[in-house]
């Protein structure tokens, strides 16, 4: 799938996004979702294995799209429903 980068408004963590587009002249929604995970444990290696496992146990409808850029707490994950769910 080709990637357009379209910026929306701020949301709501843990919020659903749903985009509207056409696809000549076929409309398809496309839905994502927008997850703040909390930093378990301090050092760098333990971060990396919590949000290994986060992404590695979530519901297999949705794939990762985007991990952002953290913070000192927390981080946040982007996932997008597959296309055949």
């Amino acid at each position: 799938m080709r990637e357009i980068v379209i910026l929306v408004p701020d949301v709501d963590v843990d919020q659903n996004v749903e985009i509207d587009v056409r696809i000549n002249g076929r409309k398809k929604t496309l839905k994502y979702r927008i997850e703040l995970m909390s930093w378990e444990g301090d050092q760098s290696e333990d971060r990396v294995t919590t949000l290994r496992h986060k992404i590695n146990d979530y519901d297999k409808d949705w794939e990762l799209v985007e991990i952002g850029a953290p913070s000192q707490n927390e981080i946040p994950i982007v996932f997008r429903k597959n296309n055949g769910s």
